[in-house]
């Protein structure tokens, strides 16, 4: 699979003062996922995905740690030429057995009709709030790096997309669970590729 067109290019990541990095740019420790296949590491870039070859199914790279309250910011590039081109950041997630791919928890989209709005993955299957679609157009730098953020503090999630907020949401079912792993996706059906890097998280609680 040609996995690294496109993703080569990166900045050192630049770490606030109270975050940490999530990613140390060399190697998958801190995450699980299919790192033979599916994901690989170049240039300090998480990439995923293929232009040549149509992507399965879903897959998700996903830390090992759970975190609750948090304000994560990563950088993301997506590129695709057929079929669904989308990706996507797992929050408050859990893993699946069945199928054994999956997530289930919130996801900040990343795509075509769905930039920075909020799904609820294999759980409610819906999305839950979707930014002005204006907004979208003046902030989004297509088959380029974005600045992606995702503040969660309580039942309040928040989305950012370069600077600007895409997304102010108010979680009013109080079963849905407000902690949960962070996962890194690349959707089934397309033949694209998502990078992430710069991947960095300041815990609230």
């Amino acid at each position: 699979m040609n996995l690294l067109y496109g993703c080569r290019l990166s900045n050192k990541n630049i770490s606030g003062k109270h975050f940490m990095t999530l990613f140390d740019g060399r190697t998958f420790n801190g995450w699980e996922g299919d790192t033979i296949r599916t994901w690989q590491i170049k240039d300090g870039v998480i990439t995923g995905g293929s232009l040549s070859q149509e992507v399965p199914e879903n897959d998700f790279l996903v830390t090992s740690n759970i975190y609750n309250d948090f304000k994560l910011r990563l950088k993301f590039k997506l590129t695709g030429n057929q079929g669904f081109v989308n990706a996507g950041v797992q929050f408050r997630s859990q893993r699946l057995t069945n199928p054994p791919n999956e997530m289930k928890g919130y996801q900040g989209d990343i795509g075509p009709g769905y930039w920075a709005s909020l799904y609820d993955e294999s759980r409610r299957n819906i999305t839950l709030a979707m930014p002005d679609s204006t907004l979208i157009a003046k902030t989004l730098k297509p088959d380029d790096w974005n600045d992606f953020e995702i503040l969660a503090e309580g039942n309040r999630i928040r989305i950012f997309l370069n600077g600007h907020q895409t997304i102010d949401y108010k979680e009013t079912d109080p079963n849905i669970p407000q902690s949960g792993y962070i996962g890194l996706q690349i959707h089934g059906g397309g033949k694209a590729i998502v990078c992430y890097k710069d991947i960095m998280i300041e815990k609230l609680r």
